[in-house]
């Protein structure tokens, strides 16, 4: 297949692109031509790199036409955040592709319930950008079941990989608190550290792109959690980060008042968004109708990136 894949140099479609390369497909990847991918691969080789700042093209109303003018047979979209941004591609691309798969989150959920939260829970979402996810996925799902467009969504959960920092233990993305856990020194988690994060490596989301693409039948009208096995509780993951350095992890404890005080008012912010969440989502549709056997755990992915930015 011709398969266009929109924001193709960031998180996901590092790891991405190759995939689908060494898979056989015809590979575009449209960005702003700005970043590299995080990691160099000899399949970049045989992708045809297109330049569209997709901010101005929307502006102009012309972005929906340029991706259909590449002739795509599916189009990934990693980078759309807003229902007017995915009603207008949508509209261009409607009856000129065989597949489109979007980018979404874990995040449409918004407060844990029953956990681990499956897909069919009822969306109710806390902050803007998992508003807008939420609405997107209901367009999407609702045009699938309603006029055959061939649309899937998958909601990752926090994206990890080596290049970049992942959420560490405190709900943020300061490397701080994974230097201080390696040096045996006290980490202070907010209430008693038994809020979640669900992460998820690049690559394991990658391939669930793929398997979406491979199990057309199962995949169009439906979303699927793209996570790793297990959440980890914030005080779970700070004692393993210890024990990778030969430590025992410090911690102390503060409630929430408190320790919100102690971060900078953005960290407060970033820490509050995960901790307000504490995602906790199951895979097991995935599994059963996409064949998504993710390779990492949490741990293993963080442990991963983790190291590899140390080591850079």
């Amino acid at each position: 297949m011709k398969i266009v894949v929109i924001g193709g140099t960031g998180h996901i479609g590092t790891f991405l692109v190759p995939r689908l390369v060494l898979a056989g497909h015809v590979v575009i990847c449209v960005s702003r031509q700005e970043r590299k991918p995080y990691h160099a691969h000899p399949a970049w080789n045989s992708v045809k790199m297109v330049a569209i700042d997709r901010d101005e093209a929307e502006r102009k109303n012309t972005f929906g036409f340029q991706i259909r003018n590449l002739a795509p047979d599916a189009v990934i979209d990693l980078i759309c955040f807003t229902l007017e941004s995915a009603r207008s591609l949508v509209e261009a691309l409607e009856g000129h592709v065989q597949h489109f798969i979007h980018c979404g989150t874990i995040w449409v959920h918004g407060h844990s319930e029953q956990v681990p939260t499956d897909e069919s829970q009822f969306r109710k979402p806390i902050c803007e950008y998992g508003t807008q996810k939420a609405a997107i996925e209901t367009y999407l799902l609702t045009l699938a079941r309603k006029t055959g467009f061939p649309a899937t969504v998958l909601h990752p959960g926090h994206i990890v990989g080596p290049g970049w920092v992942p959420v560490n233990p405190i709900g943020t993305v300061n490397p701080e608190p994974f230097k201080r856990l390696a040096e045996g020194k006290e980490v202070v988690l907010p209430n008693l550290g038994m809020e979640t994060l669900h992460h998820v490596h690049a690559d394991d989301v990658a391939a669930a792109f793929c398997n979406a693409l491979n199990n057309w039948n199962n995949a169009v009208g439906e979303s699927f959690h793209i996570v790793s096995p297990q959440a980890l509780t914030l005080r779970g993951y700070a004692n393993a980060v210890a024990s990778w350095f030969g430590q025992e992890a410090h911690l102390g404890f503060l409630p929430w008042e408190e320790w919100k005080r102690t971060v900078s008012e953005s960290e407060a912010e970033e820490t509050w968004d995960h901790i307000a969440h504490s995602p906790n989502c199951s895979i097991e549709k995935a599994k059963r109708l996409l064949n998504y056997t993710p390779r990492y755990t949490s741990l293993q992915a963080i442990e991963e990136s983790v190291k590899h930015f140390i080591f850079h």
